[in-house]
């Protein structure tokens, strides 16, 4: 089975030619080569390019382009805009575009939305009809979240990042699985599966980040293993984590079996976004 994160961000070097919206703190350019280049040295097969917002907004004209230039490698996601009333037609547009398996939703602690927002339907009910998967970056929010999915039962919903705060730079805050109960409860709902993204970093210990593996496993148990979806968040996690260890982690762990870790590290991802990059032929075109 292909190993597959189910998020990753590629973003080129910030520019008058593409200038980005904010400078986090992450690297001044991952590209794609770049990317695949990372991906390469640890057998990572495949993943889903999250277009970053941060940098990019609403524009993923840069994924698409990597995309374009990887086209056995990746897959994307694009955030759209609960507030254009035209999103419906946005997303129309974004389901011709190759690669494209999902929309994204901002409605985190820092960009709150009433999950009765006439926008955020207008996004659940086309990624319905067009059969795309609208992923929830939710994190300090899961209530709102929970009532915007329990409104849209016929609609494929993924959670960002375990629907937990995590952090972007050390120290991993005390009480990091505070929410665990609601990401728990979450899991009731048959129309949601969450990604595993950045639990590395919420770890206060080194690799192999022993001390993650007990939360994980009552997420595994609540969700099955067919709905959990792990990732990196490469690059968002860059200071918390190498890209080898987001991924080593989950292979050097006694705590999953064979069968398990391949549904964990493909098998979901590629059966929640219908999915998965071809066999590894070789080089491709430079973005």
């Amino acid at each position: 089975m292909p190993v597959i994160d189910s998020q990753v961000h590629t973003y080129a070097a910030d520019t008058p030619e593409r200038p980005w919206h904010r400078v986090p703190d992450w690297p001044p350019h991952v590209t794609g080569d770049e990317m695949v280049t990372a991906m390469d040295a640890v057998d990572v097969d495949g993943a889903i390019i999250v277009s970053p917002f941060s940098m990019y907004r609403y524009d993923a004209s840069y994924a698409v382009a990597v995309q374009r230039a990887h086209p056995d490698r990746f897959a994307l996601v694009a955030p759209v805009d609960p507030d254009d009333p035209a999103v419906g037609d946005v997303i129309a547009e974004w389901k011709n575009t190759p690669g494209a398996v999902g929309v994204r939703v901002l409605m985190a602690s820092d960009a709150p939305r009433d999950p009765r927002d006439p926008g955020l339907a207008r996004i659940a009910r086309a990624a319905a009809r067009l059969g795309l998967a609208v992923n929830l970056h939710c994190w300090g929010t899961l209530d709102a979240a929970m009532a915007f999915v329990d409104g849209h039962p016929d609609t494929r919903f993924v959670i960002d990042h375990l629907g937990t705060v995590q952090p972007f730079v050390p120290p991993v805050p005390a009480g990091a699985w505070g929410e665990l109960p609601k990401v728990l409860e979450m899991a009731r709902r048959p129309n949601v599966a969450i990604k595993v993204t950045g639990a590395c970093t919420l770890s206060r210990t080194a690799f192999p980040f022993a001390d993650i593996w007990d939360p994980l496993a009552r997420v595994f148990d609540a969700w099955g293993f067919e709905r959990c979806l792990w990732g990196t968040d490469w690059t968002r996690a860059q200071a918390l984590v190498s890209y080898a260890d987001a991924v080593d982690a989950f292979r050097v762990t006694d705590r999953l079996s064979d069968g398990e870790r391949a549904m964990l590290m493909g098998g979901a991802c590629a059966k929640v976004y219908g999915w998965a990059p071809a066999e590894r032929k070789g080089a491709a075109r430079s973005v």
